[in-house]
């Protein structure tokens, strides 16, 4: 389906009751702050290999940064709210298709890092009690939009890159955009194109970035919890999570 303001908003209005429940709940806001900075940690665990690779490390670090971490969006989200019909009016299509898939993620990820947080209220995590959180949590489905959504936003930048005229036109909406109320999308837009241009070629990165999420994902879904065990110390997780 096209992208429109209409579900660009619907995605954002999902975010911002996430956002409300949570500044309701002072121990839920700082378990989901805790949750999402362990997921941090563990992004920078799987993919170290490529955050110290001379051609990797600037995707991994926006994956990083801009998709995983703690990082408050909440001035981004509140610009794309004011201004989405002027952002479907300005900005080429292909990018508004962009910013539709990032919202979608948005919604997804602070969704399911609610339902973590709920799960982990006052304790902080650790391998164990966030396999648990996991699994209690549970909704393959999702996780798995979850990523291909991910991987989505790497592909559209990508591919974005590959049209000549693009980042002229991008450099060329840093007035309208700032008029319109748009800093914090622009500097997104610009970095992510920057990012991925320098990378030459993302089909490596995203096949790479799309196999060890999923290998997670089964193996996080699918591991025996036994608390009178040692199994929490497995190589199927070492190496995985923090």
């Amino acid at each position: 389906m096209p992208a429109s303001a209409q579900s660009i908003l619907s995605q954002l209005d999902i975010v911002e009751r996430e956002r409300t429940l949570r500044a309701g709940d002072l121990l839920l806001r700082a378990s989901v702050q805790a949750v999402k900075a362990y997921q941090q940690r563990r992004f920078s665990l799987t993919y170290s290999d490529l955050l110290g690779s001379a051609r990797y490390a600037g995707a991994a670090r926006f994956f990083l940064d801009e998709l995983y971490g703690p990082r408050d969006f909440s001035e981004r989200d509140a610009q794309f709210a004011r201004v989405v019909p002027a952002l479907v009016r300005l900005f080429p299509h292909e990018i508004v298709e962009t910013v539709d898939t990032l919202a979608r993620l948005h919604a997804l990820s602070e969704t399911l890092d609610t339902g973590m947080g709920r799960q982990l209220l006052g304790v902080q995590p650790d391998r164990a009690n966030y396999v648990r959180a996991w699994q209690a949590v549970g909704d393959r489905s999702d996780r798995e939009a979850q990523i291909a959504l991910t991987l989505s936003v790497g592909r559209d930048l990508d591919r974005l890159t590959r049209k000549p005229l693009l980042r002229t036109t991008l450099h060329l909406m840093r007035g309208p955009a700032r008029a319109a109320g748009l800093p914090a999308l622009q500097q997104f837009l610009e970095l992510g194109f920057d990012t991925f241009k320098a990378m030459g070629g993302a089909d490596e990165f995203i096949a790479i970035v799309g196999e060890r999420e999923r290998s997670l994902a089964r193996t996080l879904f699918e591991f025996p919890l036994d608390p009178t065990s040692d199994s929490l110390t497995s190589p199927l997780l070492l190496g995985q999570l923090p």
